[in-house]
């Protein structure tokens, strides 16, 4: 899809640089006089681009077959035992034709063992039964911390208010200083 934004991109730059010619038509102008005195107007030239027609060729798909071998087999099976995290289980499965039978156990948390048995085929689907049985394991649990949230208590005693009042201020300036000047003669 992209490429074909660029064919399109590219050939209308191709189509503005002006390596296509681009057919142009003239029209001039003339609108009514409206006093004597007036030249004759310039002619007004406008261009119309061409359409630009772009043709893409769609590609073929191609489609590849394959064949189905019904008769299709296998057996297969595995097994964890791990005793140090608890994780105890084992599948087995087989497959002949279009019918497919299997058996997977697993140890629950609990300690219980699930296994479930299972067939799958075209007539009737998948089908699967379930069985739980005790054992003698003990899974290991994980440490759990309870943390019992306390309520906070503050101790709260009540002070009796402090009223403290503006005290007016008073602005007051030093007096002058008077100095008297005694002249003494000298008889």
């Amino acid at each position: 899809m992209a490429f074909k934004f660029v064919a399109l991109f590219a050939v209308l730059a191709v189509a503005s640089a002006g390596v296509i010619p681009v057919e142009q038509i003239h029209t001039s102008y003339q609108p009514a006089s409206y006093s004597t005195h007036l030249a004759q107007p310039a002619a007004i030239v406008k261009t119309i681009a061409q359409p630009t027609i772009v043709k893409t060729i769609a590609q073929p798909t191609l489609v590849k077959h394959i064949d189905e071998d019904h008769d299709a087999q296998y057996d297969f099976s595995y097994g964890v035992h791990d005793d140090h995290t608890g994780d105890i289980k084992e599948q087995r499965e087989s497959r002949h034709g279009d019918q497919v039978h299997g058996q997977y156990s697993l140890i629950d948390s609990d300690g219980h063992k699930r296994t479930v048995e299972y067939t799958a085929d075209d007539h009737n689907g998948f089908n699967a039964v379930v069985h739980r049985e005790p054992t003698d394991i003990k899974i290991p649990q994980p440490i759990v911390q309870k943390v019992i949230a306390q309520p906070a208590i503050a101790k709260v005693i009540a002070q009796p208010a402090k009223i403290i009042a503006a005290q007016p201020t008073y602005y007051s300036q030093p007096a002058p200083a008077v100095v008297k000047t005694v002249g003494l003669s000298h008889y």
